[in-house]
């Protein structure tokens, strides 16, 4: 059987309107208004058609007037009156259906506000409050709820950027005290057992992996709730993913990757520091979970003033439901990503974290044959943008 007309009818009720509050109200509101008007038109109709024959039989006399003449009136004006009254009907229910959707307007208004108002506050903007007026009914609460709600988010995403304030310096210090302690030790004029001198390197290769995860936890930070280390400035991404690349090109000749990069002039403005992380993050990505004699394609443009990085790279087999939640913290794909392969899982999730910050996306397509395609989108600098930023 052919699936044309399935078809037709999921392309009719894309284009017929959604099915809102108003429209469902107007509807409803048009409902109870012609039940209520048929009801009536029948009880005028029982007691009309029962007042009317009983004067037509006290009228109606032997020898008088034909007595069928007389019924056969009756049943007319009945008719008559039926029509005319379902007439007056049709319309009443028009006019009630157009008052409906007025009314059912000004009674949803508050609610658009409340939507309004709400889409605009943002992380930035948690200290706007909807402070709908009126009198104190179920919408009123309903605004004054969202307004607590996002007083204590407020008061939760200024706890957490205090933390990120603090936490940089509180976390390095242990870390430095640690190593100047290692450094003491080490620095015995009369030397140290070699037991000694490999546990000072298991020890510094810990702490330096301590910092590290230090350090991805404090850049996760400072892109997901915008306490950004430096000001805004542009940024050429081209620039930076070279510059990565050219960092790991030992690592690269060892594995025996190809590489092949089209990087056009891409600028963007925000935090370098964050983009810097963002671009190396990606490619570190996909120099680690490559696979020998694999390959590493890079592409950077600007399309429709949207600065678009794409990263394409070799190695196994994935999950596209698993790589969707790459971009979670702590989240890893793939056996080589669990156990063989360092890291922390953070990579991808403060590139999600840093390209949302600057109003950007991430999207991870598992490759058909092995591999991950990772693609970054942000709003490349404009001569507009860049006055309206910078200011």
């Amino acid at each position: 059987m052919s699936p044309a007309p399935s078809r037709l009818v999921e392309r009719i009720g894309r284009r017929l309107p959604a099915r809102s509050v108003r429209l469902r109200l107007t509807a409803l509101y048009g409902c109870l208004f012609l039940l209520s008007g048929v009801g009536l038109l029948g009880i005028t109709y029982l007691l009309v058609s029962s007042a009317t024959q009983i004067t037509a039989v006290a009228v109606s006399s032997p020898g008088a007037v034909d007595r069928g003449a007389v019924s056969h009136a009756h049943l007319v004006d009945l008719h008559q009156l039926l029509v005319q009254s379902g007439i007056g009907l049709a319309i009443m229910a028009v006019v009630s259906a157009a008052l409906g959707w007025v009314v059912a307007g000004r009674v949803l208004s508050p609610l658009r506000t409340i939507t309004a108002r709400t889409r605009r506050i943002s992380e930035e903007s948690l200290h706007d409050r909807l402070a709908l007026s009126g009198p104190r009914d179920e919408l009123k609460e309903l605004a004054d709820t969202i307004d607590e709600l996002l007083a204590r988010l407020e008061a939760a995403f200024e706890a957490q950027r205090q933390f990120v304030a603090n936490a940089s310096h509180e976390l390095r210090t242990p870390l430095a005290m640690m190593r100047t302690t290692l450094d003491v030790a080490m620095a015995k004029p009369d030397g140290v057992p070699s037991q000694t001198t490999a546990l000072d390197a298991n020890l510094r290769a810990d702490l330096d992996r301590a910092d590290r995860l230090m350090e991805s936890f404090l850049t996760l930070a400072h892109a997901q709730h915008g306490a950004w280390p430096d000001n805004l400035r542009p940024v050429r991404l081209d620039e930076h993913l070279a510059n990565a690349l050219a960092a790991r090109g030992d690592r690269i000749a060892e594995q025996g990757i190809e590489v092949q990069a089209a990087l056009d002039p891409t600028s963007v403005v925000g935090s370098e520091t964050l983009l810097t992380r963002m671009v190396e993050n990606v490619v570190e990505n996909a120099v680690l979970h490559n696979q020998p004699a694999g390959f590493i394609n890079l592409a950077c443009r600007v399309e429709q003033e949207v600065a678009r990085v794409v990263v394409e790279s070799a190695g196994a087999v994935l999950d596209q439901r698993t790589v969707a939640e790459l971009a979670q913290p702590f989240r890893r794909a793939g056996a080589d990503r669990t156990r063989s392969k360092p890291g922390f899982g953070l990579g991808l999730s403060i590139v999600a974290a840093v390209a949302a910050a600057h109003g950007g996306t991430l999207e991870l397509h598992a490759r058909p044959g092995g591999g991950l395609d990772v693609a970054i989108a942000v709003p490349a600098v404009t001569p507009v943008r860049l006055d309206t930023l910078l200011v």
